[in-house]
């Protein structure tokens, strides 16, 4: 006989599912114990760079229950954004993350839709989602719940998918059935250690934010360092280079998100038009895209770089 959390729990994930999802994995909120040492390591080597966000809310990263009141629940979802198409390679390089619409917006709309059915379908449920914009240390609760592992590039992979999706959480107050974690499978693999331009992944696991070109072109608000001159290989906004050399990533398949449909100027663009276009052209052109995180001037400032 199914139980209840049994039923809830299959229909949580056949739900996500039915919304878009990738895939969905639960685990226990609790204090994540493996992960406290290494944050604080991390952030002791000031690896976070300028982003001081990363010091703020320490404990609230590691406990869930210190963000939604009597949390029993991690929800972890995987929403695939691998393109059908790439740029052109007369064109300075775009993250493939951000070829769509912005995906904060297109990910909270899908985590309000499942928290509503949870608690239109199985009642009275408190939760909050999250997505990539509170203290949450997402791919620790996506590997915690089987979702995949941790990966030399720190980034969560996943066999016969990748790593191309985005990760997001609803932390609730119901109790449900719990996944196991998986097992590594980067293996002897050092390819994502080899092919990063700037060196940021300083030892297997281990990425020196503070080093690494997603920051220097998005993050970083101060003129870019000298001595990284030369090192960007034409990327203006994030890179993919640990993601492109990862094997798992021959699994990619191109996603079936309409609101991820890339940007028509993202395909056509060459060196030359992002170099002309105007801030007008810039706002209007993208004003739904996660391009916008870096603004005008920011673009610019990473184009002026790379030149």
């Amino acid at each position: 006989m199914i139980n209840n959390k049994e039923k809830h729990t299959q229909i949580i994930k056949a739900e996500s599912k039915r919304i878009g999802f990738l895939s969905c994995g639960i685990s226990k909120a609790e204090f994540l114990e493996l992960e406290a040492p290494r944050l604080e390591n991390w952030l002791n080597q000031n690896m976070q760079g300028q982003m001081s966000y990363m010091e703020n809310y320490f404990d609230k990263r590691l406990n869930p229950t210190l963000l939604v009141d009597g949390a029993k629940s991690v929800i972890s979802l995987l929403l695939n954004y691998y393109p059908a198409e790439l740029q052109n390679l007369d064109s300075y390089k775009i993250s493939k993350y951000a070829y769509g619409q912005d995906y904060h917006h297109v990910i909270k709309e899908k985590l309000t839709e499942l928290l509503h059915f949870i608690q239109t379908d199985i009642g009275e449920v408190s939760g909050r989602a999250f997505v990539d914009s509170a203290p949450v240390l997402d791919k620790a609760w996506a590997a915690k719940s089987g979702l995949g592992w941790i990966g030399k590039n720190s980034n969560l992979i996943t066999q016969k998918v990748g790593s191309f999706y985005f990760i997001a959480e609803l932390i609730i107050d119901l109790e449900l059935e719990y996944d196991s974690p998986t097992t590594d499978h980067c293996g002897s693999c050092t390819a994502c250690l080899d092919a990063c331009p700037t060196e940021a992944i300083v030892a297997p696991y281990v990425v020196d934010g503070s080093k690494c070109i997603s920051y220097f072109t998005i993050e970083l608000k101060d003129n870019l360092p000298q001595e990284m001159k030369g090192k960007f290989d034409d990327w203006m906004f994030g890179c993919d280079v640990c993601q492109d050399v990862c094997p798992w990533n021959r699994f990619s398949k191109p996603h079936n998100e309409p609101l991820f449909q890339t940007t028509p100027e993202i395909l056509s663009y060459s060196k030359s038009d992002w170099e002309e276009i105007t801030n007008d052209t810039f706002q209007k052109v993208f004003k739904n895209s996660a391009l916008k995180r870096t603004k005008y001037e920011g673009i610019k400032k990473n184009i002026s770089f790379i030149k």
